[in-house]
């Protein structure tokens, strides 16, 4: 399913686009829910070191993913064609360079290039999703990469269910959407009192870091 509580900041963007997931691991161990629910799988996946990040993700008749383009550049993505429209209806734009999955096959792409998603079939699209590392030449990049991955993109961690970890990131990405939310509430009512406080808010915010 999509994230109910705003906990998922790194595709809380394409929940609008129909985008859905469940996650097996994020940048660390498996999610409890994912091992309790898919114990073969999380085993399978724990035992390919290389393997840093790995979800089921759904893209439903209809929907798509707009054009965007991953930040991190310590991993390559893999999907799996799991249950899919065996279709050209549907469909992944990687740099200009078009894939249509297939029940079965795989393919793996650099992320950090433009790509958008489009399923205009009748049919779900179901795949496995990962993270795989990226081979590095030195190995002080390779050393910085797994350190990055394990404090930083593992703080992204969002969960399928209550007994999941939410790491640091989404926590205050949970914090910040409330205060945005409340934003939009106050611009609908009051726009010269939503323009006040956010320059307020912003000029209050370049003293703090002119004088720290």
């Amino acid at each position: 399913k999509k994230s109910d509580n705003y906990d998922d900041v790194g595709f809380n963007s394409f929940f609008k686009t129909g985008w859905k997931r469940f996650y097996l691991k994020w940048y660390g161990e498996s999610h409890p829910s994912a091992m309790n629910l898919c114990p073969r799988t999380t085993e399978l996946l724990q035992g390919i070191g290389t393997v840093k990040a790995a979800m089921f993700a759904t893209l439903p008749p209809g929907a798509k993913l707009v054009r965007h383009r991953d930040p991190y550049a310590g991993s390559y993505r893999y999907h799996l064609g799991l249950d899919t429209p065996n279709d050209d209806g549907c469909y992944i734009d990687v740099d200009g360079e078009k894939y249509s999955w297939r029940d079965g096959e795989a393919v793996i792409f650099d992320e950090t290039y433009i790509h958008y998603a489009a399923n205009t079939t009748e049919h779900n699209r179901i795949i496995l999703f990962c993270d795989v590392e990226r081979p590095l030449k030195y190995r002080w990049a390779t050393a910085f990469n797994r350190w990055f991955s394990r404090n930083v993109m593992a703080a992204a961690a969002a969960p399928n269910d209550a007994n999941d970890k939410t790491g640091g990131i989404n926590r205050l990405f949970t914090r910040i959407y409330k205060i945005r939310e409340r934003g939009k509430a106050l611009k609908k009512r009051n726009r010269t009192r939503y323009y006040l406080e956010k320059w307020a808010v912003v000029a209050a915010l370049l003293l703090f870091f002119i004088y720290i």
